[in-house]
């Protein structure tokens, strides 16, 4: 099987996100190397699909009116002023405003005075006294764009002023940014369908949902935005999947975790928290099975932890003695191991990104990472059976030390390898917008996707973010199927610019290193990825093995700086 290196852009059509196959052009890379190339397209409406951007107003009726003093008195409200009341202002202010981005506002401030009338306006944005005047002839509407420092809730004051006649009118809107911030919880049990935790203690019956409260369980706020689980399947006697999607929402096209007879499978998935404070968990299978979830942080409104994304960077592999000693983990062993203040990882960070990986296992068993210094929790990341390679997702609280912890919850040795790919503190200025989830890419689909398979060491490049510079990562599910050969699959940043790809001055990135999630032969796998833009907004999907594969991706949300 050739090379291949492909483009994929989503596009937006009336029935709904497709792939547009574009012209062919030579590639550089190994001499039976092709390249094939797709036309440009804009997430813009994708997005707003998506992630619905709130609006706020506050109409006339609700300004504030204060009219001139009475003869030698003082400046008073109108409601104060009785018997001088043909004093007040004649003019009044009604205002609108809307997100824009993460940390973005609009507002839109409507004027309406008499025709030649001389105003001032005032607009106090609520962040530290940060102000904005302009003036007035009469009626005028003026939008400003406004940037907040940190997402959260916000204040606006607008006050209109005639000096001469010593009146002014205010209105007040309340906004809030649509970005949040991330606050790392746990690793805490949420659901367990074998027991009873969080639902009625039976299997989850086939092509139903299950309900997990988000919003108010424990020490989670009402108002959550995103959660971050981790989703476990187990008990099962059929194929299947597992959607995640917001309580109160539509099911999606979209799935987090592939499952076959007799197998338990693991995936971190964050996921929009409806209004109600739920999650769902829907059973796509033939048959019941159990369901398990762990939270290991959530997302809200208010400042937190802002993201920080990285190129893949190894902390640990046991193999090698990075990061921890030399040869496998134990049986029920535990190693801790530094994360702050190295390869990049800044020294205030509160929570990490991990891609985390077992290999070498001599029996069936499981990882849980979590903090150092406390116990480890009855949670699980990785689920492995004997001589499997297997790779998960993991987002998990640092320490006070600044070191995480891994446990070997299996009966004899493992190798264990970790892979840091971004994190979370009051200094990161990317904040999280979760979207309703969508697919980007199935390379099933010939309606979408010209292309076929995905080649044995062949890539797919994605300029996802070529559009969009504040845009730092993306949070995607990425599923491989239909597998001849073992492998894996890497996402990474490519060094290469969209515009080296459609000028034909691209050259082959350099193989990754480090694995987003493995497979063997004939088996369907899929992972969280978050995956980096890097410095091009261009991100590479690589089939690290022989054979071909069938990729799928799905979008859940982006990270957008400030």
């Amino acid at each position: 099987m050739s090379h291949r290196r492909i483009a994929a852009t989503a596009a937006v059509l009336a029935a709904g996100i497709s792939l547009v196959p574009g012209t062919a052009h030579a590639a550089d890379g190994p001499a039976d190397g092709k390249a094939h190339g797709v036309s440009a397209s804009d997430l813009a409406a994708a997005k707003a699909k998506a992630s619905q951007l709130p609006t706020f107003t506050s109409p006339a009726g609700r300004a504030v009116k204060s009219a001139a003093p009475a003869s030698g008195g003082s400046k008073a409200t109108a409601q104060a002023q009785g018997a001088a009341a043909a004093t007040e202002p004649t003019y009044t202010v009604a205002l609108k405003g809307k997100a824009t981005s993460a940390h973005g506002i609009s507002l839109e401030t409507s004027v309406t005075g008499d025709p030649g009338q001389s105003l001032s306006v005032t607009i106090d944005w609520g962040d530290n006294g940060w102000k904005q005047s302009f003036g007035v002839s009469g009626s005028r509407v003026e939008t400003m764009p406004h940037n907040y420092a940190e997402v959260g809730t916000y204040l606006i004051t607008v006050t209109v002023e005639d000096t001469s006649a010593q009146t002014s009118v205010t209105n007040t809107l309340t906004v809030t940014t649509a970005g949040s911030d991330y606050t790392p919880y746990g690793p805490t049990r949420l659901l367990d369908t074998r027991d009873g935790t969080g639902a009625p203690q039976h299997k989850v019956a086939p092509y139903s949902p299950v309900r997990v409260k988000i919003g108010g369980n424990g020490g989670i706020p009402a108002g959550v935005t995103a959660v971050a689980l981790n989703v476990t399947v187990t008990g099962t006697t059929s194929g299947g999947h597992v959607t995640a999607y917001a309580g109160g929402g539509s099911l999606p096209t979209t799935s987090n975790v592939n499952f076959a007879p007799g197998q338990t499978v693991p995936n971190l998935v964050i996921v929009p928290v409806g209004a109600d404070g739920y999650v769902n968990l829907y059973n796509g299978g033939w048959e019941s099975v159990d369901l398990i979830a762990d939270v290991a942080g959530y997302f809200t409104h208010s400042a937190s932890s802002g993201y920080t994304p990285m190129a893949p960077a190894r902390f640990v592999d046991t193999r090698s003695g990075l990061g921890t000693a030399k040869g496998q983990l134990a049986g029920y062993g535990t190693f801790s191991t530094q994360i702050t203040g190295l390869r990049g990882v800044g020294a205030n960070a509160t929570a990490v990104a991990l891609n985390v990986t077992v290999t070498n296992p001599r029996s069936a068993g499981h990882l849980t990472v979590y903090p150092s210094g406390q116990s480890a929790p009855t949670a699980s990341n990785v689920n492995f059976t004997a001589g499997q390679t297997i790779a998960n997702s993991v987002i998990v609280p640092v320490g006070p030390d600044g070191r995480i912890s891994v446990r070997n919850g299996g009966w004899n040795p493992a190798d264990v390898i970790v892979d840091v790919v971004g994190y979370y503190s009051p200094t990161g200025t990317s904040a999280y917008r979760p979207t309703e989830p969508f697919r980007l890419l199935d390379t099933r689909d010939s309606n979408d996707w010209a292309w076929g398979p995905l080649g044995g060491r062949g890539y797919i490049y994605m300029p996802l973010g070529a559009k969009y510079p504040n845009d730092r990562g993306y949070v995607l599910n990425t599923t491989v199927t239909n597998t001849r050969d073992n492998g894996y699959l890497a996402v990474t940043p490519d060094p290469n610019t969209k515009e080296a790809y459609d000028n034909g001055w691209d050259v082959w990135p350099p193989e990754p290193t480090s694995s987003n999630l493995n497979w063997t032969v004939g088996k369907t796998v899929p992972n969280l990825v978050q995956a980096s833009t890097g410095s091009t907004g261009v991100i590479d999907f690589w089939n690290q093995s022989d054979g071909d594969i069938d990729l799928i991706v799905d979008m859940f949300g982006f990270y957008e700086d400030n």
